[in-house]
């Protein structure tokens, strides 16, 4: 099973604003600390927010945030919300289906692929919120995203114990 890049872009805004739960954030920090172009998120933005996920504020100070608590988004539901089907293959058009056990198998394995999912919420994805925000908030900064990998001060070890750039 694969995923489109809707839904992986979904879920990235969600858990971007998992972190932050009580923040507005605007569209283009989301898009800047996940390196993805503004206008992919604005149509993924309207449909999760016309879907009840995220609500939005217009205006100079406007923004998103999550609509309800991220222990109320089930991932399963988000999932069967942005992908538009999940046919593994094409068995209604193959002249051995009526007779091939593949198209049973591939159903089961996919209920229970989604049945996994439906045991976790958004806040189950959060394991580290600091360490996200962490992560988040480095991509965000324009003077981080601004530097190459080869500008990494010496001896400058950020949150995670990783090395950050100056």
């Amino acid at each position: 099973m694969r995923l489109t890049r809707y839904s992986d872009y979904a879920m990235r805004v969600l858990l971007f604003l998992a972190v932050r739960p009580d923040d507005l954030c605007p569209i283009a920090s989301i898009a800047r600390a996940h390196s993805i172009s503004q206008n992919h998120l604005m149509k993924v933005v309207n449909d999760l927010v016309n879907a009840g996920y995220l609500s939005s504020v217009r205006g100079r100070f406007g923004g998103i945030r999550l609509a309800r608590p991220a222990s109320e988004i089930i991932v399963g539901a988000v999932i069967r919300h942005t992908e538009d089907g999940f046919d593994l293959v094409d068995c209604g058009s193959c002249i051995i289906a009526p007779a091939c056990g593949l198209t049973g198998a591939l159903s089961k394995a996919l209920s229970a692929f989604l049945e996994v999912l439906d045991g976790y919420t958004l806040a189950d994805l959060v394991v580290s919120r600091s360490a996200m925000l962490a992560l988040f908030d480095r991509r965000d900064d324009p003077l981080e995203t601004a530097k190459g990998p080869d500008e990494v001060a010496e001896g400058h070890t950020g949150p995670l114990g990783t090395q950050t750039l100056r």
